[in-house]
């Protein structure tokens, strides 16, 4: 089969979708099958380097999620393009999971970071407690065409490793993991599906935006859509704190004194207090996320006091390091960040939003007490493959919905590195492109509590996959998710926003309330 023929797929939707989404085995399966596939031509550029079965078992779940049970399923391995370029090898590394109980629906699973290795192809995101893999949808994953640390840069420097990396990978790797998929099960595929979280959001975006015929459903989660203007956003919060810590003596701050463990309780109450019962019911939840106008102003100690309040200048950084930076002229470089729960975490993982003065996944702390906005957004402006890799920007999503495209968006509102804002924004400005064409067929979920795609004290265990493909194969639409945590039983209700889980004193329990 050749690139051609792969490509040639996109022609076959109308009838690859009137298939029914439930498909027996196919007439070889097994070992020898899968063997097989290590035989079979893809075409020019493509390697099959291993095929082989893998037996039922358990698997570790992502972000510290318990573990999972995986089907007996056939692993197919390759590369597309691979190449030597100054010394350092490129291609698009690819893995798919091909299950025994193939229910006629594929899946492209999103990277995370700026990729670099291949992850376990299970799709996890946004599944639940069952991933995609499980539920016998064949699912792909991919390393978007280069080998590195998750935020290692160094291949940025090679066009093509730039190119697949800002795009082209995801409409490559979906349309030769549609080839592989029919080709091992001898049959066409019913539905096709994508989900990401941050790198794998934006792809997830990328391909709404740029290959609409390639995907019947999609799951959006905290998508990195313009890293630079984050990153732009969080370090110029990072400077504006700084100017309430102590100096050392070099004159430079002293991020990790800004706030205290005393401090940081007296701002988790404070948002509390002013945030929490707007949904009906004092659990330590802020789900009425858009009602919420924490003022740092009446935390500030009053004449005397010293204990369980802030310094005037403490209130006065917490209040402006949330909103957004703007430049000579005024304008706003990106969103403000939601103030939740969250803000204040230390722990393991990614921290929140208030600096704790301890190295990150990006760097040590910055010290730095000015910035330069204009300097810096003209810089970003200025990095082209920053601009190709951004999906903030384009809305028409006319072809994606003409085909009865359906997707979904969800954002942890303590999310410290890309605000929940800055989605709801994009999903705002997606609504007033296409109409009603796209808030018939699309839904944003704010997570309350969750930070960067997980965590956090926050009911962060949710199947949105389960209801697009509902959405997609049986027309019903989705309202009120059932969201667990990790551990117990106890459930909330995500509501799509700006609707929110109100409490019923008369029913004791949540649902859904509009804005």
């Amino acid at each position: 089969m050749s690139l051609l023929s792969v490509r040639s797929g996109l022609l076959l939707t109308p009838l690859l979708l009137a298939a029914s989404p439930a498909m027996a085995a196919p007439p070889a399966s097994g070992a020898g099958a899968c063997a097989a596939m290590a035989r079979e031509n893809f075409g020019p550029g493509v390697a099959i380097t291993s095929a082989r079965m893998i037996p039922a078992g358990t698997a570790p779940g992502e972000m510290g999620a318990p573990p999972v049970e995986l089907p007996a399923h056939c692993r197919v391995e390759g590369t597309i393009n691979a190449r030597q370029s100054k010394g350092t090898t490129y291609g698009i590394g690819f893995a798919i999971a091909l299950p025994a109980n193939w229910q006629g629906r594929f899946l492209l699973q999103g990277g995370g970071g700026l990729n670099g290795t291949i992850r376990p192809p299970i799709g996890a995101a946004a599944s639940g407690k069952v991933p995609a893999l499980a539920r016998g949808f064949a699912v792909i994953s991919h390393d978007s065409g280069h080998k590195g640390a998750v935020f290692n840069r160094d291949f940025m420097v090679d066009q093509r490793a730039a190119l697949d990396f800002a795009e082209s990978s995801v409409r490559e790797v979906a349309l030769l993991g549609k080839a592989i998929t029919r080709a091992y099960y001898r049959r066409p595929i019913a539905r096709s599906y994508m989900a990401g979280c941050s790198t794998g959001g934006r792809e997830t975006m990328l391909a709404a935006q740029r290959y609409p015929e390639l995907f019947d459903g999609l799951v959006i989660g905290a998508p990195a859509m313009r890293t630079g203007n984050s990153n732009l956003a969080t370090t110029y919060a990072a400077v504006t704190f700084n100017q309430a810590a102590p100096r050392d003596e070099a004159g430079l701050p002293i991020p990790a004194q800004i706030f205290s463990a005393a401090d940081r309780k007296t701002i988790l109450d404070g948002v509390l207090n002013q945030c929490d019962a707007l949904d009906g019911r004092k659990d330590g939840m802020i789900a009425n996320v858009a009602a919420c106008h924490f003022r740092p102003a009446a935390l500030v100690c009053a004449p005397g006091a010293a204990q369980n309040c802030l310094s005037p200048l403490q209130a006065e950084v917490l209040e402006r390091a949330f909103q957004p930076p703007r430049d000579k002229a005024g304008h706003a470089l990106y969103s403000p960040y939601p103030y939740d729960t969250g803000i204040i975490a230390t722990g393991g993982g990614i921290p929140g939003f208030l600096p704790t003065g301890m190295p990150g996944p990006l760097g040590p702390p910055i010290r730095a007490l000015t910035f330069d906005p204009d300097a810096r957004i003209e810089a970003i402006r200025a990095d082209f493959v920053q601009g190709l890799t951004d999906t903030d920007r384009w809305t028409n999503l006319s072809g994606f919905l003409g085909h009865g495209g359906k997707v979904l968006f969800y954002h942890g509102v303590s999310d410290p590195w890309f605000s929940a804002f800055d989605t709801w924004d994009y999903w705002q400005r997606a609504a007033a492109a296409n109409g009603s064409a796209f808030t018939d067929a699309s839904r944003f979920y704010m997570v309350p509590g969750m930070g960067h795609c997980g965590g956090g004290n926050a009911f962060d265990t949710f199947d949105l996959l389960g209801a697009v493909v509902d959405w997609v194969e049986k027309g019903a639409a989705p309202d009120a998710i059932d969201a667990f945590r990790r551990t117990g039983t106890e459930t909330m209700p995500l509501c799509p926003y700006p609707g929110f889980a109100q409490y019923s004193e008369g029913q004791g329990r949540f649902t859904c309330a509009p804005h």
